[in-house]
């Protein structure tokens, strides 16, 4: 995984981030993906890898592109390919923050084939790394963070998803003292932000979907974070699905390594809407639009933060770029 392909795969965020970002604040969170997808799809042709969707839009028969299973790219390199062409379609929708268009590459068989379903979710940043466990309480993983960052627990910021499911999560987290920062979607955002003490998040609790876990392990391994997760099927079917994936015990814990095997993976995220760590895309007079986006490698742990200006043309994913 060289450093050429860490840059060239921030092209496809950025193309896929401007698309998704002309439909920002129109209600139409459908429009938004599709721009987004077709986008993304489009500047990965471009791409000298050998790409093989394991995350994606869904199975072959529900998407149109950037389906689980289809191939990408012009070249030779053997490459697992996670995506989210647009992590926050609501928030798009509704012209909220943390929107963003997300990517995973990893060399081939290093990806979790996670299926569509709830997995719970634990992520924190580099300070923590080691400290934390998914199984034990609540309390003691906000202590041990605390002491980790050299913070007061009163001082921890938890970022939760804000669904009713959590909501005995959140008393225990007030309970315990520590603040909260509720979000409306977007948690591979959340889990990314622990990484980033600038942001002021320190730990993210709560389940949320499972492919999105495995986009925020990517991120974490190359920060040097943490995050852990366990499925939680909701039916026999999903339990069948989990076996049939591989996954033979869908109830035990999933660490790092089960999640993102090895150390090559490379993350990249662009922003479309503002957020703690990303700013969102900008439109300009002139056909100018301008870009904000984050690209990782875990081999070298190297963190590029990237501002770029585009000169659009007329069709929004043929960015120059």
């Amino acid at each position: 995984m060289d450093r050429e392909l860490t840059m060239e795969l921030a092209r496809v965020t950025e193309a896929a981030a401007i698309a998704a970002a002309k439909w920002m604040g129109l209600g139409k969170k459908n429009e938004a993906d599709n721009a987004a997808t077709t986008a993304m799809r489009a500047v990965f042709d471009t791409i000298e890898i050998d790409g093989t969707v394991v995350i994606g839009e869904g199975e072959m028969d529900e998407a149109p592109m950037l389906y689980i299973g289809e191939k990408l790219g012009s070249g030779k390199m053997e490459v697992d390919v996670a995506v989210d062409p647009l992590e926050g379609t609501n928030i798009v929708a509704k012209g909220l923050w943390n929107a963003m268009a997300v990517l995973a590459v990893a060399p081939r068989g290093s990806l979790l084939h996670a299926p569509d379903m709830y997995m719970d979710k634990l992520a924190v940043g580099p300070a923590a790394k080691g400290l934390v466990d998914i199984e034990a309480p609540i309390e003691h993983n906000l202590r041990v963070v605390a002491h980790a960052t050299g913070k007061r627990v009163e001082d921890v910021v938890a970022v939760i998803l804000d669904r009713s499911r959590h909501s005995e999560i959140i008393e225990r987290v007030r309970n315990a003292g520590a603040r909260i920062k509720l979000i409306t979607d977007g948690d591979v955002a959340g889990a990314v932000n622990t990484a980033f003490p600038e942001t002021g998040v320190d730990i993210l609790f709560g389940s949320g979907g499972a492919p999105e876990g495995v986009l925020a392990a990517a991120a974490l391994k190359c920060m040097g974070g943490e995050f852990q997760g366990r499925l939680l099927p909701q039916s026999d079917e999903e339990y069948k699905r989990c076996v049939s994936m591989g996954i033979e015990d869908p109830s035990r814990v999933l660490r790092m390594d089960d999640l993102v095997r090895g150390d090559k993976a490379i993350f990249a995220a662009t922003g479309v809407t503002d957020g703690e760590l990303l700013r969102g895309v900008r439109f300009l007079a002139g056909d100018v639009a301008t870009t904000h986006t984050l690209i990782m490698r875990s081999s070298t742990g190297t963190v590029r933060l990237i501002e770029a200006r585009h000169k659009l043309q007329k069709k929004p994913h043929l960015v120059m770029i």
